[in-house]
Order: C-alpha cells, then structure tokens, then sequence
C-alpha cells in the first residue's frame, strides 16, 4: 500500500478502544505484581487485536495508532511482570510448603 495524500472530504478517524487499550497497558504495569496486572495486560492485548488490523489495512485514516501501540507494548510488559510474579509466587509457596512439612517431620525425631 502507497501512503496517498488526503483529500479535503477524508475525515480522520480515531481508532476505536484506543484509549482503553492504553488504561489497560497502564493499569498491567502498576499492578504488575499482582495477579490484576496479568489480567489487565490479556485484556488490553485482546482489545488491540481488531485496531491493529483496521489501522494496518488503511494507515492513513486513523490518527491515534501512537496511543494503541504504547497501551499495546504496556500491556505485553505487564503480562510478562505478571507471569513472572505469578511464578515466583508458586515457587514461595511450595518452597514455605515444604518447609513447614520438614519443620514437622524434625520436631517428631526430637520428641523420641
């Protein structure tokens, strides 16, 4: 596709859920560590799929594709901080797990 100039009766679009993309990609980073950031992050990448397409099939008839990628890269950064606390957080706990069961089984050798 060629970028053509715009004519004077072609009116500039936004992209539709740009702008909620872009609370989503914002809200995944602030809750990150949470389990909320991780599902704020899928929300947000699942709410771009369809501009993405629409702003790639005609470019030049939309004027906020700046706020969709940045709420798209925002997101993508919060499922990746998301998955790794989410991760982390199954490793402490099977780690504190196990440790509680050791504790358990020592007492009991004391106590002979």
């Amino acid at each position: 596709m060629e970028n053509q100039p715009l004519t004077t009766n072609q009116q500039l679009e936004k992209l539709p859920n740009a702008t909620a993309v872009l609370i989503m990609g914002i809200c995944s980073l602030v809750f990150g560590c949470l389990l909320v950031g991780l599902v704020c992050g899928i929300v947000g990448l699942a709410l771009s799929k369809k501009p993405m397409q629409m702003y790639f099939q005609n470019p030049q008839k939309y004027i906020n594709y700046g706020a969709l990628n940045a709420g798209r890269i925002m997101s993508i950064i919060g499922v990746i901080f998301g998955a790794i606390s989410l991760v982390w957080f199954i490793v402490a706990t099977l780690i504190l797990g196990e440790s509680f069961l050791f504790f358990d089984w020592f007492e009991d050798l004391l106590d002979f």
